[in-house]
Order: structure tokens, then C-alpha cells, then sequence
């Protein structure tokens, strides 16, 4: 359908609230929930089943399409992506799927990774972390897959700040304010010093999901590993760029 087609529709819709065309409209931007499900699925690894997150999803599409406003200055994919992925974390939540020993394993790699980091003055490795808690490489490897549920933590966080409709100034305006400007640089500076602490397949996972906008399954394909492996690559790229990105760790949860 045309944009000019969908704008009908969101006409058509305001003036009858017609659940013929309701239905339409929920049909015309399924695939929208489907992107954003599969966007928090790299977060959530295997924890979560990607259906589940659809039909979680769509309660948000719902939502979203009953509550716009087609006259205002807002892209519908905008608004609806927030209230998507808020409805999804919003049922998370309520469900609890994060278990207090994975809770615990994540405060002792971070207790471990601080101490290792204090010591030597640099990144610790996998190997070192995986010595310090008295645990193989293997079973490190699969405590990272575990730990990729609690990254909801700072996504639930950004979706509280974020999830409304942005003001008159974000919306219409074409000018930068000056305490604008120099957060822009500054997450600039972060973002670069961030990208330096990967390795070239990490670097190169960050920038196919958020840049190049690939789910974890077409990015497999690229990198030609499985999809569990760029989930783990995922995993460790966030844990080392969160160290430089410090407030602006959020930015990496928009769609």
C-alpha cells in the first residue's frame, strides 16, 4: 500500500473508528511488530520465543493504532515502535523471566570483570573472567547466553524515558539547541571510543544490527556463523561498549 493509500485509511479510520478498516490498518503494519520483536529477540537470545514476542506485539500495534493522531507531526512507524516494544516488556515484565541465579551470575561476572580491570588497567578477557569465578570457558560462554534476559534491564529503562509522543520542538523543529549539539558530540566521541574496545567481528555485528538494520538470522548469513554465535558476539560487544557509553547505552534500543 502507498503512503498515499495509508493516508486515506488513517482519515477513513478517524472519522468512523470502523472496525473493517481497524482491521486494515492492523494488517498493513503487522510486519512492523515482526521487526520490532525481532530487534528485542537479539537481546533476549533464547529466552524468549520469537512468536511469543509477535503476539505480545500486537497488542501494542493495537494500542497504538487506536490512540494515534494523524494530525500531528509524528510518523505512525515512530510512535507505534515504542508502544510495540513497550507492550512486549511490559508482559516480560509481569512474567518475571528473569530468575534471581541469573540475576546473581551477572553481579559476579561484573564483580569479577571491575576486579580484573583494576588490576591490569585494560579489558578483561573471557579467559580471565571465566578463571577468576573458578568456572571453564565453556560454562562462561553459556552464563553470557543466560545473561542476555537481564539486558532488559536497560531497555524497560529507555522505554520508560522514551515511550511518549516527542514535543513540539523534537517534532517540528530544523535547528539544534546548543545543550543539544554538545550531547550530540559527546555521544559521538563515546560511540567511537566504544567501537575501538570491539574485536572485528563484534565491530562488525554492531554495525549490521543498528546500522545496516539486519535481523541476527541475515546477519548469520553474512558472517556465515550461527545464529547463537552472533547472539553471543552481540552479547559481549554491549558488555564492553558499556563501559565508554555509560547514559547513552540507550540509544542502542531504538529501532
Amino acid at each position: 500500500m502507498d503512503e498515499n493509500a495509508r493516508m486515506k485509511l488513517w482519515k477513513d479510520y478517524s472519522k468512523s473508528r470502523s472496525a473493517e478498516i481497524r482491521e486494515k490498518l492492523i494488517l498493513e503494519y503487522a510486519p512492523l511488530v515482526k521487526l520490532v520483536a525481532g530487534r528485542l529477540s537479539m537481546y533476549l537470545g533464547y529466552n524468549v520465543e520469537y512468536d511469543d514476542l509477535v503476539s505480545y506485539g500486537i497488542f501494542g500495534l493495537i494500542d497504538a493504532i487506536d490512540k494515534f493522531d494523524c494530525t500531528k507531526p509524528v510518523k505512525f512507524e515512530t510512535y507505534a515502535s515504542l508502544r510495540i516494544r513497550g507492550a512486549i516488556l511490559d508482559q516480560i515484565r509481569k512474567m518475571d523471566w528473569i530468575p534471581r541465579t541469573i540475576r546473581q551470575k551477572q553481579k559476579k561476572i561484573d564483580a569479577a570483570q571491575k576486579e580484573i580491570e583494576a588490576a591490569f588497567g585494560r579489558n578483561a578477557t573471557e579467559e580471565e573472567i571465566a578463571e577468576k569465578l573458578g568456572i571453564s570457558g565453556e560454562e562462561y560462554l553459556e552464563w553470557q547466553s543466560q545473561m542476555k534476559i537481564t539486558n532488559l534491564v536497560s531497555l524497560n529503562e529507555y522505554v520508560e524515558q522514551g515511550s511518549d509522543v516527542p514535543n513540539g520542538r523534537e517534532a517540528s523543529s530544523h535547528f539544534d539547541m546548543p545543550e543539544d549539539v554538545l550531547e550530540k558530540n559527546e555521544l559521538k566521541q563515546m560511540l567511537i571510543e566504544s567501537l575501538e574496545l570491539l574485536t572485528e567481528k563484534e565491530r562488525r555485528v554492531i554495525e549490521l544490527y543498528y546500522y545496516e538494520e539486519l535481523t541476527l538470522k541475515e546477519i548469520s548469513v553474512v558472517l556465515e556463523v550461527s545464529e547463537s554465535r552472533v547472539s553471543q558476539l552481540h552479547t559481549k560487544a554491549l558488555q564492553k561498549m558499556k563501559t565508554k557509553m555509560g547514559k547513552y547505552m540507550g540509544i542502542l534500543s531504538e529501532v
